[in-house]
């Protein structure tokens, strides 16, 4: 009977979020599938999007060239470095504009908010020490030394890098970015950054063209 109790017991943490956990998968309209994880009340896809199509089935432009990424005002997509390789590690780079057609995500997720990711950064105790609770372990992924990794919650956050509105890669496996889908000005949105020397996330305001990574949260 206490062994039952006990195993009621566990099962019930998990039910309501107490511990991290990846139980559930999710499939993009490409055919992908993502891992999901339970965070607190919030269900997030544990790895980077990586859709080249918005969930109505329609293609989202992949841009290669410096200049023509430079220019853009208008939805777009790469491979960081433009290599295809990096799809299935590190996912897509998408400009903000592709976040603001509210059809990013799979149907019945979205581009998390700036107070979705406030959320999710005070659950984990704030900003000095969530970035680590978010984290891959180890060097693979991350360079040394990744200060605080311990990926506690199963989010597995890669130093996935980003793009320059300029169009040049920048960061790759010491830095993080994830766009929010919440405007700060005219010309940028807020963001959150990881960075493989702390165990904090930062919250910064970052020009619209950049090409950054996307999670997403389950509505």
């Amino acid at each position: 009977m206490k062994h039952k109790n006990l195993l009621l017991f566990v099962v019930s943490l998990f039910s309501i979020g107490l511990i991290g956990i990846q139980a559930q998968t999710v499939k993009d309209i490409n055919g992908n599938v993502y891992k999901t994880v339970t965070i607190g009340k919030q269900v997030w896809i544990a790895e980077n999007l990586k859709t080249t199509k918005y969930n109505d089935g329609t293609t989202i432009p992949l841009v290669t060239e410096n200049t023509a990424w430079e220019s853009l005002t208008t939805p777009a997509y790469c491979w960081n470095k433009n290599d295809a390789t990096n799809k299935n590690r590190y996912g897509a780079l998408y400009n903000w504009y592709t976040v603001n057609t509210n059809k990013l995500c799979p149907r019945g997720w979205h581009v998390p908010t700036d107070a979705e990711w406030a959320i999710l950064t005070t659950y984990l105790g704030g900003e000095s020490v969530a970035g680590g609770k978010l984290k891959e372990t180890g060097t693979t992924h991350w360079l040394r030394p990744n200060t605080g990794a311990t990926n506690e919650t199963g989010f597995t956050a890669l130093s996935s890098g980003g793009r320059y509105e300029d169009g040049r890669f920048y960061d790759l496996d010491s830095k993080g970015y994830w766009w929010s889908s919440t405007e700060e000005g005219e010309a940028s949105a807020w963001c959150f950054q990881l960075q493989y020397a702390i165990r904090g996330i930062n919250r910064v305001g970052s020009s619209k063209p950049f090409g950054m990574s996307i999670r997403c949260l389950r509505n």
